[in-house]
């Protein structure tokens, strides 16, 4: 079984970067978002940007002073250099159960993030920064699956992530819905808000280009097999968790699991129809309120758990 130390560890590597790879496509969509809309419309694209990412936008108001501060502003806890910063040192703390291959690519993102801050190159090419982080963290999820052996340290570092990554989508598609039921939203925001989950293309594949808000949030949060989805994520945060029940063989383990358990079933028998005439932001908040009470139990059970605990396991 491994230490807690270590199984924290893990965790977070896994949803530090997750948070750095969302923050980096978020930035890049907006970016792109940005080359279609009028010049005066240019602070409403930040304000939605910095509330996706549950930021204040004062002080940014420019895309330099955004990546400026979204990127590498160590002060700003979720910034990309604080994630990348922080994932690199849970790394380099538990060398010995990570492989070399997956040391050197975070530790490789890291230095090229700290590059691209120290040469200044990055206001000519934003997008070219925004991508090489993206790909950089695409590249340490494939060299883990390929190269660590899939047992408990490795389920931790699924269930950070998957748990992270239902969490985000769910604030996405309520920010947008959010904005959508006091503006009505055009084509272009619809197509921002499918990129911010790489979800265009998969969309298009199963419904066609015909972009249409109830189908848009059918897909990203009830279908079962798109990797960015609610319900995708939700399901293989149970998955992890129950599999690190099983190896750990702790019988405390239960809530974690049951909490996620109870999540992924509301996924798997949700109806966008009835979500829709429901209350949505009540409906997402719950989402979200679920990945935090997740997260509360895993971490007494498995990562912060008293020595009274341990030895009654």
């Amino acid at each position: 079984m491994l230490l807690s130390r270590v199984a924290d560890a893990l965790y977070w590597i896994s949803r530090y970067l997750e948070r750095a790879e969302h923050t980096a496509r978020l930035i890049d969509v907006r970016l792109d978002l940005g080359l279609d809309r009028r010049a005066d419309s240019g602070s409403v694209d930040f304000e939605r940007l910095y509330a996706a990412l549950r930021l204040s936008a004062a002080g940014a108001s420019s895309s330099p002073a955004m990546i400026e501060r979204l990127v590498f502003d160590l002060s700003t806890r979720d910034s990309v250099s604080a994630c990348v910063t922080a994932a690199r040192e849970n790394a380099r703390q538990v060398r010995e159960e990570i492989s070399s291959e997956m040391w050197e690519q975070v530790n490789a993102l890291f230095l090229r993030v700290n590059q691209a801050r120290a040469d200044g190159t990055w206001s000519a090419r934003p997008h070219y920064l925004a991508r090489m982080i993206i790909e950089g963290v695409h590249l340490f999820e494939g060299i883990t699956d390929a190269t660590m052996g899939h047992g408990e340290g490795w389920q931790f570092l699924q269930a950070g992530r998957f748990l992270e990554r239902a969490s985000a989508t769910a604030a996405l598609v309520d920010l947008q819905f959010n904005a959508g039921s006091m503006l009505p939203l055009g084509h272009l925001e619809w197509v921002g808000l499918l990129r911010s989950c790489s979800a265009l293309e998969a969309y298009c594949r199963c419904y066609t280009a015909d972009l249409r808000p109830e189908r848009i949030a059918e897909f990203l949060l009830l279908n079962a097999e798109f990797p960015r989805s609610v319900r995708f994520a939700a399901a293989r945060s149970e998955s992890a968790i129950r599999s690190i029940a099983q190896l750990t063989g702790r019988a405390a383990g239960g809530r974690a699991e049951r909490l996620a358990g109870r999540l992924h079933a509301s996924l798997d028998y949700g109806q966008v129809d009835e979500i829709l005439s429901d209350d949505l932001h009540a409906y997402l908040d719950g989402i979200q309120r679920y990945c935090g009470q997740i997260h509360t139990a895993l971490y007494q059970t498995y990562l912060a758990y008293s020595i009274e605990t341990s030895l009654s396991a």
